[in-house]
């Protein structure tokens, strides 16, 4: 049978997971703006030079937000404790 622990573990890896996945998705379109403002790419992404900033610092936010995230439900879920 699993155990309530397990469960939360369990949960807690996905979520953590997750959180992994939005902080990859949003720096890849901020990379792909900047080198298709600097003529090495052909789509995506911002479309200025003070918009690349802008995404910048938000994704900047939305990072430090989703390690504390990753953090509080790594806790939550006692991943990586004996």
């Amino acid at each position: 049978m699993v155990s309530i622990k397990e469960i939360k573990s369990t949960i807690a890896v996905a979520i953590a997971a997750a959180f992994g996945f939005i902080i990859a998705l949003i720096w890849k379109d901020i990379i792909i703006g900047i080198m298709k403002l600097a003529g090495l790419w052909a789509d995506g992404g911002p479309t200025t030079w003070s918009g690349a900033g802008i995404a910048i610092v938000v994704a900047v936010i939305i990072t430090l937000v989703s390690v504390l995230g990753i953090v509080y439900i790594s806790k939550w879920g006692g991943v990586g404790q004996k």
